[in-house]
Formats: C-alpha cells, sequence, structure tokens
C-alpha cells in the first residue's frame, strides 16, 4: 500500500527552524513533482514548495521564499523542507503531496496522493 509519512514537525519559537522529512514507500510515484503544501486552522490548503524529480527545478509560494528549502533524496525516495527563520504564520498542518498529474504545481488539485500531515507550530 502506497503511503506517504511526513515527520519533523514541533513546537519551535519564532525565528528558529525546522525539517520536514516525506518519505514514501509501497510504490513509485509519478516522476514528476512533489510538493509541501500546508493548512492552518480555519484557512484553505496553501501551496509552500514542489520539487522536479532530478531537483532541477523548484517553485515556492510567495510567503516562504528566500526562507524555505525543498530538496530530495530519490536513493531514500524522501523529500525534505527546510524551514528557517520561522513566523507564527507558518503554524500550519505541513502535508507531502505525491503523484503529480500535471497542470498547474502549485494546485493541489493536480496531486493524487497525500500524507496524514504534521504539525508545526511557531511560538512569538
Amino acid at each position: 500500500q502506497a503511503q506517504l509519512v511526513e515527520s519533523g514537525g514541533g513546537l519551535v519559537q519564532a525565528g528558529g527552524s525546522l525539517r520536514l522529512s516525506c518519505a514514501a514507500s509501497g510504490r513509485t510515484f509519478s516522476r514528476i513533482f512533489m510538493g509541501w503544501f500546508r493548512q492552518a486552522a480555519g484557512k484553505e490548503r496553501e501551496f509552500v514548495a514542489a520539487i522536479s524529480w532530478s531537483g532541477g527545478s523548484t517553485l515556492y509560494g510567495d510567503s516562504v521564499k528566500g526562507r524555505f528549502t525543498i530538496s530530495r533524496d530519490n536513493a531514500k525516495n524522501t523529500v525534505y523542507l527546510q524551514m528557517n527563520s520561522l513566523k507564527p504564520e507558518d503554524t500550519a498542518v505541513y502535508y507531502c503531496a505525491a503523484d503529480f498529474g500535471g497542470g498547474d504545481i502549485a494546485a493541489e488539485k493536480n496531486y493524487n496522493h497525500w500524507g496524514q500531515g504534521t504539525q508545526v507550530t511557531v511560538s512569538s
């Protein structure tokens, strides 16, 4: 059974850093893009970042540009999200997304497989 398992979330003070991991298992997902999205309480899910299979192409949401870095290790079937200079507004459940079906890379509807999410809380 295909699985995406996120880890690395937690509580951090503003200005701190966290590194999220997303480990894929059970099948080979579409070898195009994998992404991270987040959803804060009471808000819609928001695009955070995406990365191509080779790692040579990345895309970031405007609110995280310059602070977050997405990377992947295909040998480990794992995608990472390094989050620096965290702000209280980064507080959300972070989801890993895979099986990109084409179209807008930043649109959640174009990803067909999701992890269960990991909570990130940034205190002021």
